[in-house]
């Protein structure tokens, strides 16, 4: 019961990853089922409806292959979000979605932007970006990491390719950045060492020159003391005896 228990616990921060790859494809699944386009939910620059795709934007997606292209870099990055950076991971994702979605909101062009790229971007720059500032080794290895495998998407936050929401991309970027140095003090953070000192390195002077306590010398003096003068008693009895015989 408990080793089930610790597998649990240990798999937790795959739940959200799962819960949210899963939602966008049962959504799409839903659009195609019953006929319905959702493109329109999405955000529309700078008109007062288009607010509402600040929410929604991040859940809709044009076909299985931008739905599928969103689906793994989605799942590896937010998995990674949650293990490493969970006391903060609630915040980057909820309030980075929509802080992404609204900067999309403000600077795009004049068409209707949808999908979970802007959250990938959002999660690539702050899991990359993070590992750098805190300094801590196996963050560092995992931006490396990140970088190896979705390095490539940076050119994407430029109007590199026609159809493509690179606002939605460079929006995400710039938020993730962000909120890599906001929340710098969340989640695994390099813990500085700290020096204590020993009853060893109190033998030793201020230059490191080996000088026990003044103390401990009289301790063993007196010591020696004692032992003579127990030892003079002892042998003055001996002598008495034999005086006495």
């Amino acid at each position: 019961m408990e080793e089930q228990k610790k597998t649990e616990d240990a798999l937790s921060f795959l739940k959200i990853p799962f819960i949210y790859v899963l939602g966008i494809w049962v959504i799409y699944w839903v659009e195609i089922k019953f006929g319905f386009n959702f493109n329109k939910l999405g955000v529309q620059p700078r008109t007062f409806l288009g607010l509402r795709g600040i929410v929604f934007t991040h859940f809709i997606h044009s076909g299985p292959s931008h739905l599928f292209n969103n689906s793994i870099p989605l799942f590896v990055l937010l998995g990674s979000l949650y293990y490493f950076y969970k006391e903060a991971a609630h915040k980057v994702l909820f309030l980075g979605a929509l802080l992404t979605g609204f900067l999309t909101w403000c600077i795009a062009r004049d068409s209707y932007h949808i999908g979970a790229s802007g959250v990938v971007y959002l999660l690539f720059s702050f899991v990359f970006f993070s590992g750098i500032i805190r300094k801590h080794y196996r963050l560092v290895a995992l931006s490396l990491i990140i970088i190896f495998l979705y390095g490539s998407m940076i050119w994407y936050v430029l109007p590199v390719k026609d159809g493509m929401s690179w606002e939605g991309h460079l929006s995400g970027l710039l938020v993730g950045i962000i909120f890599s140095y906001v929340y710098r003090n969340l989640g695994m953070v390099q813990e500085k060492y700290e020096f204590k000192e020993t009853e060893f390195d109190l033998l030793f002077d201020e230059d490191g020159n080996f000088n026990p306590p003044a103390l401990e010398e009289e301790i063993v003096e007196e010591t020696d003391i004692e032992i003579l003068e127990e030892t003079n008693d002892q042998l003055l009895n001996s002598i008495d005896k034999k005086n006495s015989l």
